[in-house]
């Protein structure tokens, strides 16, 4: 597989996975402000930092308020996280890979971009909030199970799989470190019915309220936070998501269980060891906070790994390594490896962000041309370096 396809593909999925947790955000907090009614002004900003854009959004829009605040997060086309823009760059990278995604997820996801860019038009879709946001919840589910069903569960698979859960467990613990850290504006707070309301909205933005009802049965701060970080079964807890992504990041090298190729496999493997091996009662008496805020910066140390090693023209030969062992189990001199890792390769425009948020591979600045080059190409029965001649991305 080519490193550029690889590379559109996991960000299609990252995009798609993103566009389903804002929208989850916002459905609850639209719901939230339901149970609490007067002083729901307050939850907005809180909204707002979820994503990691309250620097973007003061600038442009100031006082949070709701009508600003669907806005920004819906439709804004200057805000690279609103639902429109995260499909929008999600449909381009599926065009450039259109030959390695099944037809029916190409056309769901068409179905998705046009009802969102539609709805962007004469913003009717904000006169009926909830209803709204639903739907691209749906539209979202539908094209994972679409995914799962009608892609060959090859090394394309598990790049998508793997940009969607390493996304997911990012909004996962921001959803989190938000509601420790900034929803309660007192201590006298803690214990209340607000802040058991707020937890149980916590739990609805994950879909996991009816889950955690069944395992854990009474919400408390302490079971609510156990739950999303720690539990090894439920699809959105951090834990989970980790494991599965090492899964797939495993599936793509070719590594046994308990080895690493490369930086990104290390990396991960230690966060899924250290996520097996606490507990709650460990992470609440060294701060929640501190523990989140660790746990998303080694989140995008994986993503900038997951980079280095399999999108970037310096890891190219363990690329080349990995896939080549798992491919046909045979040993690669080491003259081939170097001699392909001089091997240059085209590489996306990248959009580095200056908050939390994962780097952005997304084509948005119209034509994107690819030099003249020849690039690493991994067949089932053998290695060899193809040449690929120039090639324009379609405009935006």
């Amino acid at each position: 597989m080519l490193s550029r396809v690889a590379d559109s593909i996991f960000w299609l999925s990252r995009y798609v996975e993103r566009a389903e947790n804002v929208a989850r955000f916002v459905e609850v907090n639209l719901n939230l402000s339901l149970d609490l009614g007067i002083g729901i002004g307050e939850q907005w900003m809180p909204l707002i930092y979820t994503t990691g854009d309250h620097e973007l959004f003061t600038d442009r829009y100031g006082i949070p308020e709701l009508p600003k605040v669907l806005e920004f997060l819906t439709f804004d086309e200057e805000n690279p996280n609103s639902i429109l823009s995260c499909l929008r760059s999600a449909r381009e990278n599926a065009r450039t890979v259109r030959e390695m995604i099944s037809s029916p997820m190409w056309e769901e996801l068409n179905k998705f971009y046009l009802m969102v860019r539609g709805a962007s038009t004469g913003r009717t879709a904000l006169e009926t909030p909830l209803e709204f946001f639903h739907d691209v919840r749906m539209a979202s589910h539908l094209l994972q199970g679409l995914t799962d069903a009608t892609m060959s569960h090859n090394e394309a698979y598990h790049f998508t799989r793997l940009g969607r859960l390493l996304e997911r467990a990012d909004k996962t613990s921001r959803i989190l470190d938000v509601k420790y850290f900034l929803l309660l504006p007192t201590l006298a707070d803690v214990g209340t019915p607000i802040d058991t309301i707020q937890w149980a909205s916590l739990l609805k933005s994950t879909s996991a309220l009816e889950m955690y009802r069944k395992v854990q049965g009474r919400i408390t701060p302490e079971n609510v936070a156990g739950y999303m970080i720690l539990d090894n079964d439920f699809p959105r807890a951090i834990r989970y998501c980790a494991n599965r992504a090492g899964n797939s990041l495993q599936a793509i090298t070719g590594s046994r269980p308990g080895t690493f190729q490369t930086i990104a496999e290390q990396k991960l493997g230690k966060l899924r060891s250290d996520l097996e091996f606490t507990t709650i009662q460990e992470i609440v008496s060294h701060g929640m906070h501190e523990f989140i805020d660790d746990v998303q910066t080694r989140l995008n140390e994986i993503g900038e790994a997951v980079n280095d090693s399999f999108f970037t023209p310096q890891q190219q030969r363990i690329l080349f390594l990995s896939m080549a062992r798992a491919a046909n189990g045979k040993r690669v001199s080491s003259k081939t490896l170097h001699g392909a890792a001089r091997v240059p390769c085209p590489r996306k425009t990248r959009l580095h962000r200056t908050n939390k948020t994962a780097v952005h591979g997304h084509v948005r600045f119209g034509l994107e041309k690819h030099a003249h080059a020849s690039e690493l190409f991994v067949s089932s029965k053998c290695c060899k370096l193809r040449e690929h001649g120039t090639r324009e991305l379609p405009p935006k």
